[in-house]
């Protein structure tokens, strides 16, 4: 399933939506299967949830972790040092956008050269979320982040969940909203993510990414 995305992944979504523990798990689960993985954080948006707190997680994993000199610090801004111009990297890339389409604008930076080259941007999307709650919110807002980035989305990413609350029925309710967001999108809905098991879930994830009141 993710073997075949393209060689760079580019992870956009609503605030809470889960896209930054999809990222770390995409890039985990990659470098399980012996492949070279990057991972970029360009969230510079929400300063609780974002890869750049990974370090030890990537290190473990034979991740290699990029992310601004400032991130972190009241400093913080979109000035990588991954070279998404200076051409293909070694591997995967794997970019961590912030959230919605403010987040968006600082990849809309890197938008010409990515246009250059295969990529894949995919759209993370959670039903249970304050104002994505309808397929059609979620669809505007995909279409904002689309305009604010300069690129269009290649595939859906379910990841609808209530936290420590999830159960399968929950999970399983969300399947509908998933595909009708991916059928009006015109692209296809890749996985549903999930900690439990279930029939529902066809990309199991661990939970790297916890709220700050559980730290």
């Amino acid at each position: 399933m993710i073997a075949n995305l393209k060689d760079t992944v580019i992870i956009v979504g609503h605030y809470g939506s889960g896209k930054t523990n999809i990222a770390a798990n995409l890039a985990v689960k990659l470098a399980e299967h012996g492949e070279a993985v990057t991972i970029a954080d360009l969230d510079v948006v929400n300063p609780y949830f974002r890869t750049a707190d990974f370090k030890e997680l990537f290190a473990e994993n034979h991740v290699r972790l990029i992310a601004s000199k400032y991130a972190n610090s009241a400093l913080d801004v979109p000035a990588l040092g991954f070279g998404v111009t200076s051409g293909k990297p070694n591997g995967r890339l794997i970019i961590d956008v912030g959230g919605d389409d403010e987040g968006a604008k600082a990849l809309g930076r890197y938008a010409e050269d990515l246009q250059s080259r295969e990529f894949d941007m995919l759209y993370v999307v959670n039903k249970y979320r304050y104002l994505t709650q309808e397929p059609a919110e979620a669809l505007g807002l995909l279409r904002e982040i689309e305009v604010a980035a300069g690129l269009k989305c290649t595939g859906i990413i379910n990841n609808s969940n209530l936290g420590a609350e999830t159960t399968a029925e929950i999970i399983a309710a969300s399947l509908p909203y998933a595909g009708e967001i991916a059928d009006k999108a015109g692209v296809p809905l890749l996985f549903t993510a999930g900690k439990i098991k279930c029939a529902a879930v066809d990309f199991p994830v661990e939970i790297f990414v916890k709220p700050i009141w559980e730290k």
